[in-house]
């Protein structure tokens, strides 16, 4: 059983968006930037990596989150496409280096770096995402947040206000989310990975309660017009969205019934909890055992 779960974790390792080491060169020469409009100002860039928020207008482009440094380039090319103007600010939703890995390049470039000060904190030293066995070097001092807030923020740019608050130990400690108020638009970070089951740090303070919690703060200011930029997977909505908060508390209430019970992973992962829903949600990078797996690991800690 502990090879079968070992080479799960070596396949969703290679596959995966937040998994192991992606070498650069042809990886990332492949791949494709697409753009898509979500809103007036708002577009959703998609690559490798976390998808990508712009809101450009007159007072420049605003970005969330930056996926990988290789693809910086051509993620610039593609913003150029939308806006001529300066990029003059990225938020970073998490410390996950699928999210701002292209940090590095936009500070460089004069970019001021925004984010939950647990961020800055976990990429100023070396992390582990134990999962994935993954150890993630200190960040260079020129991919650091330069402004950090600890609860909320609010920017005022291109005709709109983009709330920014922090939601606690969620999918990491330092997740943010973003609400164009005016444009009607969310951006869940690793919150939401739209389609498929959702991968949750538990070495970074993560949890399935968390994530809950944080989608139904978000459930509380969206509406049935709102467009919801997942952290990974498609432009989603809030029919879908309230659908995968559904699902997750199943997963948890499941999983934790079992271990109530005193069941162990193994015994667990046999009963197939999860076998209603692996149509729709089992498609992504995290086979069922996997997400079973991360649940069991969070609800059993003592807390």
């Amino acid at each position: 059983m502990r090879f079968y779960r070992l080479l799960g974790h070596l396949c969703c390792i290679t596959a995966a968006i937040v998994s192991a080491p992606i070498v650069y060169g042809e990886d990332f020469e492949s791949v494709q930037i697409s753009t898509q409009r979500v809103s007036d100002h708002i577009y959703m860039l998609q690559g490798k990596g976390g998808n990508i928020g712009v809101s450009a207008g007159e007072d420049g482009v605003f970005l969330i989150d930056d996926q990988f440094a290789p693809l910086t380039e051509k993620i610039r090319a593609s913003i150029s496409k939308i806006s001529n103007n300066k990029i003059r600010f990225v938020i970073n939703t998490h410390w996950h280096f699928d999210h701002v890995g292209g940090n590095e390049h936009m500070g460089e470039g004069g970019t001021i770096i925004v984010a939950h000060e647990n961020v800055r904190r976990r990429m100023n030293s070396e992390q582990m995402i134990a999962f994935f066995n993954k150890t993630v070097p200190a960040a260079p001092k020129m991919a650091l947040p330069v402004i950090t807030f600890t609860q909320d923020i609010k920017f005022h740019l291109n005709g709109d206000e983009a709330n920014i608050f922090h939601v606690q130990n969620a999918h990491t400690d330092g997740d943010a989310i973003v609400f164009f108020e005016k444009e009607n638009v969310v951006h869940t970070g690793d919150i939401y990975f739209a389609g498929f089951y959702p991968f949750i740090d538990v070495s970074s303070d993560g949890s399935v309660n968390g994530v809950i919690e944080a989608a139904k703060q978000i459930l509380s200011i969206i509406n049935d017009e709102t467009k919801i930029i997942p952290g990974h997977g498609p432009l989603s909505n809030k029919v879908e969205f309230s659908i995968y908060v559904d699902m997750l508390e199943a997963m948890r209430d499941r999983v934790g019934s079992y271990i109530s019970d005193g069941k162990t992973l193994e015994e667990i992962q046999e009963l197939a909890p999860s076998k209603d829903f692996d149509a729709v949600w089992a498609n992504g990078f995290l086979t069922a055992d996997q997400f079973v797996e991360i649940l069991f690991e969070d609800l059993s800690r003592k807390k």
